[in-house]
C-alpha cells in the first residue's frame, strides 16, 4: 500500500514509499550505481535495450532525458531505493499519451528474491492508477520466468510471444508479452 491519500497528491508527489521501499525520480548522483548494476550480465542479458559495456556519461545522458519525458506524461522512471541504497529502478514508458504504458524494471542481484520487484512494481502501478492510468503492457525474456511471476503477480496476463532483439546479448531472444488492464477499470 502506499502513503499517497488521494488522486491530487499522487499526482504531485515526486516520490512513492512502500513498507520497504523508496521510489523516487533518478537524479545524476546514481550513474555510478546504476552503471555498476547493469553491467553485472545477470542484470543486462534480461534487458533488450541496455548495451552490455553502457558508460557512466551514457547512463547521465539516459538520467538527464527523465524530466522532459516527465514532463510529457512519457515516461516515469523511479529509482528504487532499499534502506538507503539504490537497488534498482522501475519505469513507465509509452510513445505518446494516448498509449498505454510499457512498464520495465530491473533489480540488483543481491536483492533478488526478496519480493521487492513486485513491491516496486505494484507501487508504481497504484500512482499510476491513482493519476487514470487503465491500461498496461509489459514482458519478459523467455529465459526470465522470476520476471515473468512478478507481472504474474501484479496481475498481468500472456498477450503473445515473438522474438525481439536485446542489445545485452546482442541478438534476437524469445520474449513474451503480457499485459494488464487496471482494476477498477
Amino acid at each position: 500500500p502506499l502513503t499517497l491519500s488521494c488522486p491530487e497528491e499522487a499526482m504531485m508527489s515526486e516520490e512513492i514509499r512502500t513498507a520497504r521501499l523508496l521510489l523516487r525520480r533518478v537524479r545524476p548522483m546514481d550513474a555510478g550505481p546504476i552503471t555498476a548494476i547493469i553491467q553485472d550480465p545477470r542484470v543486462h542479458r534480461m534487458l533488450a535495450r541496455v548495451a552490455p559495456n553502457q558508460t557512466k556519461a551514457q547512463t547521465l545522458a539516459w538520467i538527464a532525458r527523465q524530466d522532459a519525458g516527465a514532463a510529457r506524461d512519457t515516461d516515469h522512471v523511479r529509482a528504487i531505493e532499499l534502506d538507503g541504497e539504490l537497488v534498482g529502478v522501475t519505469g513507465a514508458n509509452r510513445s505518446d499519451t494516448s498509449s498505454p504504458f510499457e512498464i520495465g524494471y530491473w533489480l540488483a542481484p543481491h536483492a533478488w528474491g526478496k519480493g521487492l520487484m513486485t513491491e516496486a512494481v505494484g507501487a508504481l502501478l497504484e500512482w499510476l492508477e491513482q493519476r487514470g492510468e487503465r491500461a498496461f503492457v509489459s514482458g519478459h525474456f523467455a529465459d526470465n520466468p522470476g520476471s515473468g511471476r512478478v507481472l504474474q503477480k501484479l496481475g498481468f496476463m500472456n498477450a503473445g510471444r515473438n522474438p525481439v532483439f536485446c542489445l545485452g546479448r546482442g541478438e534476437m531472444v524469445d520474449h513474451l508479452y503480457m499485459a494488464r488492464i487496471a482494476r477498477n477499470a
